[in-house]
């Protein structure tokens, strides 16, 4: 299972692995603070995406198209996220203060996907 939250929140036993879905660290919070398991920057959105996004409600549907294209052409790096997703219960946290449209939720999507078009094969 897949959760999702703020870095910033308190970690918790129910978070399982905490991965930090960023490009960037999150500004004022210490690695121990953070408890984060592994640092998956390299699937997360490019800067130039990032940059053009900036979380802006009228883009959230292109955002995810072209995020997802890029988390297409990385399947190296999917391989190393569902390493994690696929022996235990993680949570995917990030810095952004928008909660609903932001590069966790457009990944988590994607991981979803993944799985469902994985389960239909067998």
């Amino acid at each position: 299972m897949i959760k999702i939250k703020r870095v910033y929140d308190k970690p918790e036993s129910s978070d399982g692995a905490r991965i930090l879905v960023d490009r960037l660290w999150p500004r004022g919070l210490s690695k121990e603070t953070a408890r984060i398991a592994y640092w998956a920057k390299d699937i997360s959105p490019s800067p130039e995406l990032r940059k053009w996004y900036r979380h802006d409600p009228e883009k959230w549907g292109e955002f995810r198209k072209r995020y997802h294209a890029e988390l297409d052409g990385n399947p190296e790096g999917i391989t190393k996220l569902r390493a994690y997703t696929e022996k235990e219960d993680v949570t995917f946290v990030y810095s952004s203060k928008e909660q609903k449209i932001n590069n966790a939720v457009a990944l988590k999507e994607y991981m979803e996907t993944l799985d469902r078009q994985r389960r239909k094969k067998f």
